[in-house]
């Protein structure tokens, strides 16, 4: 795990095959904002191809989330192609032969933590460059 997610006390994982229901897997919270990460699983492995979040802070502080939170970002946003995750990674997944993937989320702005999600997308995504010279494989740009 990343040291920038340890102190995040509202989190979860689930795992994610072409041939289930992105709907009925995820187990992300529609009232929280915050990170998520994808692994694929390779004999075991998990190798991070992907990093989001949702939720933006206003000039006054407070959290400007859209309805759904994390579940909808994870389900409905779109990635790969003008249509939601729901449809687009089990295509994704079937392109790339990918068996499984497991989806690591924190809520990373609440009563506790008032840390801005994109903030620690983007302290992920630098360490992960930092690491490996380039960004997640699912992640076009930053």
């Amino acid at each position: 795990m990343y040291k920038e997610l340890k102190k995040f006390k509202t989190y979860s994982i689930f795992g994610f095959r072409p041939e289930e229901s992105l709907e009925t897997v995820c187990n992300a919270p529609e009232d929280g904002s915050g990170v998520f990460l994808v692994y694929d699983i390779v004999d075991g492995e998990r190798e991070l191809i992907m990093v989001g979040s949702t939720g933006t802070i206003q000039n006054d502080g407070t959290l400007k989330s859209k309805n759904g939170g994390l579940y909808d970002k994870i389900v409905n946003g779109h990635q790969f192609a003008k249509t939601g995750r729901k449809y687009s990674w089990p295509a994704q997944m079937k392109l790339e032969n990918m068996g499984r993937i497991e989806v690591d989320w924190f809520v990373t702005f609440n009563e506790k933590n008032k840390v801005i999600p994109t903030f620690v997308e983007g302290q992920i995504l630098q360490n992960y460059l930092d690491e490996n010279g380039k960004l997640p494989r699912w992640n076009v740009a930053f």
